[in-house]
This record gives structure tokens, sequence and C-alpha cells, in this order.
């Protein structure tokens, strides 16, 4: 059955083609976004779900979206999306932090100009028929110090227009190496000399824990005598009440602002003020800019739900197409191993360590220990996924650590994974062999060659003579039959292993049967999908 995406805002037609070009049943209801009941009422009949600004997609609504496996938000802003519910529920959630960047650069550049020589105040002015050419003085941008807080996608742009404008740019980002700063052509500093030296401050960060209020009143202070400060970012970045004061002292000569703590704002601290310029959150707002993040999207929710192609997720490790393919069997192997050892353990799991060794350490790591995480979490939640998995871990108080070598061994590589429990510790490593299929190679410590079965029993004993043949007597009395077995020892009369394959289900009475032998330390039934 094809997937079936609604799109609950205005999006282009274009987008709409490509979903219905790639094979994915649309729905188009543009207005629906406005109607939270009614998107509740809905939304489990979807895969997927395309949206802008409009759509929030609450907890709520996340409760009725039975079958909702990706969010697309047409745009960078995820505000309007509860990630947290999303990622517990399993729903991929993406944005299109490309499609609009050089048009938000372009708008904050423009807001800096309009600001500089008071073009909106001089333009009513004018309009009005007044002739008031000695009001609007204005200032020069060529040789002043530009201050960006946040020298990402869109702030590396600011910084390169502001370079040829011939402005000085200084930079404050964490995340941003000094070999980097160098090539971009700007100097880093830390925020308190940014705030001294910064004759224009713009902002490019996103709205987190970290950056909210990043302007408050007390770094606000800290600016330079006559600061022009320009927000095309997200809203709750600055006090706009504290930068209202400043700026009607005159400490700030002006600010530009298209992004508001409050949207949309009908009223606002610096509204109405003679030297602010503010626009309606048009930062995205070209027609280039709407088309493009509108096909984005509908190309990676596409690429998403027929490929598996992860790209621009905020929950998720991102995966190309290509590397959906290269990594496929990987990502089914990593799930089997972690899922073997996951049907395996009763106890709370403190820790889990997981080893990748040749060609698997040059992968999407990320995306694999996802996909081991989600294979150990099974048992215990069957609803758990790929997206999901972290979240529950982590909920649980479980410690992921990753090691990754160079090739070790005969094979061109492997994912070993150890879990750590109050009791103890236990080990499961497998490959991918030339034929694409996943195989365990290793189970306690004890070397392998099994094949994934989706029906099988797994064994452990001393090495005496007779077992073997008490599996098959046992099974076979009980009518469970074996399609093939594996078996491994580490030495003669010490410890071994035995991986059934069975056409069916393992039995109870047999299970119960096999236990009464008193041969066996452990026997477990084992599900597998294929």
């Amino acid at each position: 059955m094809a997937p079936k995406v609604l799109i609950s805002d205005k999006l282009s037609d274009a987008a709409v083609q490509i979903f219905k070009d790639r094979g994915i049943e649309v729905d188009f209801q543009p207005n629906l976004g406005k109607d939270k009941d009614k998107l509740a009422e809905v939304i489990g009949q979807y895969d997927g779900l395309a949206i802008r600004s409009a759509t929030k997609v609450t907890e709520k609504i996340l409760e009725n979206a039975t079958n909702l496996k990706v969010i697309g938000r047409a745009g960078i802003g995820t505000d309007n999306i509860d990630k947290e519910a999303a990622s517990k529920k399993g729903v991929i959630v993406m944005n299109t932090p490309f499609g609009n960047m050089i048009t938000t650069a372009e708008h904050a550049i423009a807001m800096m100009f309009a600001v500089a020589r008071q073009i909106p105040e001089a333009s009513a002015s004018t309009h009005a028929g007044k002739w008031e050419k000695s009001k609007f003085m204005g200032v020069e941008l060529t040789g002043k110090t530009l201050g960006v807080i946040g020298a990402g996608n869109i702030g590396g742009i600011v910084c390169n227009r502001a370079l040829g404008l011939k402005m000085k740019v200084v930079a404050y980002d964490p995340f941003l190496g000094e070999e980097k700063a160098r090539k971009m052509g700007v100097e880093k500093v830390e925020l308190d000399e940014l705030l001294s030296r910064a004759d224009f401050i713009t902002l490019h960060v996103p709205y987190t824990e970290q950056t909210a209020n990043i302007l408050s009143a007390e770094n606000l202070a800290k600016t330079k005598k006559g600061v022009r400060i320009i927000n095309c970012a997200r809203g709750g970045l600055v006090d706009e009440a504290a930068l209202a004061e400043l700026l009607k002292s005159g400490h700030v000569a002006g600010a530009a602002f298209d992004v508001f703590a409050e949207e949309p704002a009908t009223e606002n601290p610096l509204f109405n003020l003679p030297n602010v310029v503010c626009t309606p959150h048009l930062g995205a707002a070209t027609t280039e800019a709407q088309e493009n993040v509108a096909l984005q999207v509908a190309e990676q929710m596409a690429n998403y739900l027929l490929d598996g192609a992860v790209e621009n997720a905020l929950n998720m490790p991102s995966m190309t197409a290509e590397e959906a393919k290269i990594m496929g069997p990987w990502v089914q192997l990593a799930g089997h191993i972690g899922n073997f050892i996951g049907q395996l353990t009763d106890e709370p799991i403190n820790a889990i360590n997981i080893l990748y060794d040749g060609v698997a350490s040059e992968m999407n790591l990320a995306a694999l220990n996802c996909s081991v995480i989600a294979g150990i979490l099974k048992k215990a939640n069957p609803d758990v996924n790929l997206v999901s998995a972290p979240v529950v871990a982590k909920e649980r108080g479980v410690q992921i650590s990753t090691t990754s070598q160079a090739k070790g061994g005969t094979f061109d590589g492997y994912i070993k994974v150890t879990i750590v429990t109050p009791e103890r510790e236990r080990s499961c490593a497998g490959t991918v062999f030339s034929d694409g299929k996943p195989r365990f190679i290793q189970i306690k410590g004890i070397n392998i060659d099994a094949e994934v079965g989706e029906h099988m029993l797994y064994t452990t004993n001393e090495d005496v003579p007779g077992v073997i043949g008490t599996l098959g007597t046992t099974l076979g009395q009980n009518g469970q039959n074996i399609a093939n077995f594996t078996l491994g020892r580490t030495k003669t009369g010490q410890s071994a292993i035995a991986l059934l394959y069975l056409d069916e289900k393992a039995k109870p009475e047999v299970i119960k049967a096999l236990r009464e032998t008193g041969l066996f330390q452990q026997i477990r039934p084992l599900e597998f999908t294929l």
C-alpha cells in the first residue's frame, strides 16, 4: 500500500506534484492546520504530515497519530512541533534549513540598511508630502564593526555579505573554530567583547535553553553607545522591554526586528518607537524561498517514506538515500544483535557498549547506534523504533558508549554489542557477508557462524555428550521441526551454545521438557523480523 501524506498548510502545487510523481497518496488541505480538533481526528490515517508554521503539532495530536512516521516542516523553525512527544512516539521531525538561508540573510542585510538610513520613516514622511531632508541623518556601513551572534548557515552568509560591504566582522559562536573563522575572514570573539565593540549586532541562532534572552537587560547594558541591533532569527533572543528603554534613552541608536517573543505580534514594547524598523516575520518570505522549502520538504519526506533516507532530521541521525542502500544490511544487523541480547535479558540494563570494527566503523554510527538500542529495548517496549529508542534509553538511565577501531580480524568489519546489568555482562557480535545477509559471529565469546532466522531457539550448556541428541529427541517428541542448527563451544568440556532454526515459534511444552532434563543453563525462544 502506498504511503499517505497530509499537507495541512499552504504549500506550492509543485510540492504536491512531487508526492504524486513518487507514487505517494497526498491529501492537500491547506486550511486544516488551523483546526486542531479536526486535525487530531484525521491524523491517524496518514504516514506523513507536511506543514509550515500555521499547524501546531501538539502532544494531543501526536497521541492520535497511530500511523505517523514523519513530520516535514517547510522552513527552519520547528517551535510549532512538540519534538519530545514526537520522538517518544517514534516520529521523525524534519525541517529544511537550507532552502531559505539566502533569503533570510538578505533580509537581515536589508534591515541593517533600513535602520542605518532610517528608510521606513523617510519613506513615510515623503509619501505624506513632506520634504524633511535634514531630519533623516543616517550612518554608513563601510568601516563599521558588525557583531554576528551565531555564524552558522545563515550567519555565515551575513558575514560574507558584510565583508563585501567593507565592514569589519566579529563573530560569537561557541561552535565556530579558529581555522573556520580565518577562512570566513571574521574575528572570533567572546560575547562580552562583541557587545563592547560592535556598531551593529545581528542575531542568527536558534531559540534554545542556551540562547533564550541572550541579549538580556544585563548584556544590552554592555553594548557600545549608539549600537544598532537586528534580529531576523527567532523571537525571545532579546529582552524587548529592556531594549525599548535603551532605545528611548538613546544608548541604542536603532533596532530592526523581523521576529518577536509573541507572534503574531499585535502589540510590543518596540512598536511605534521612531528608531525601530519592524516587519512581520518576513525573513523567508520570498517567492524563491517559499518554493525551495516546499520542494525540499516534499523530496525529503518522499525519500524517507520510500527509501528510508533521513535528511535534516532534528530527532534522528541523518542518512542519505545512498547511505541507506549501503548501510541497509548493517542497520538490520545492528537491530538483530540488539534484539538477540534484549530477548536474553530480564534484568534492568545499566549500560550498552558498542564496538564498530573495520568497514562498520566508517559508516553512520549514530544511525547504527539507534538500531542497536531499538533492538535491545523491543522486548520490553515492542513499539520502540529508531527514533524513540535513544529517548527511552535516556529516560531509563541507560549509558551508551561507542568505540571504533580499524579492521582487527578476519572480517572486513563487524559490530559487537555488550550490555551491562547489575547481574552480568552479555555480548554478541555480527557481520554482513558478501551476500548481504547479516550473521552472528560470536555469542558469549564463542565464535560461530549463524544466520538470523525468524523462529529460533537458543540454549547454553556444559559441553558433555548427549546434549545434541536430547535437543533433537525432545523437539521431535513434541512435534517441533528443526530446519537447521548451529553449534559452538569454547573448549572441549567447557561452555557450549546451540542455535536451532525452527519452522514455527518454539512450543511452551518443548521449553518445559528441555528444562526438565537439567542439561541446559539457559533456554530461550527467539523471534526476529526478517
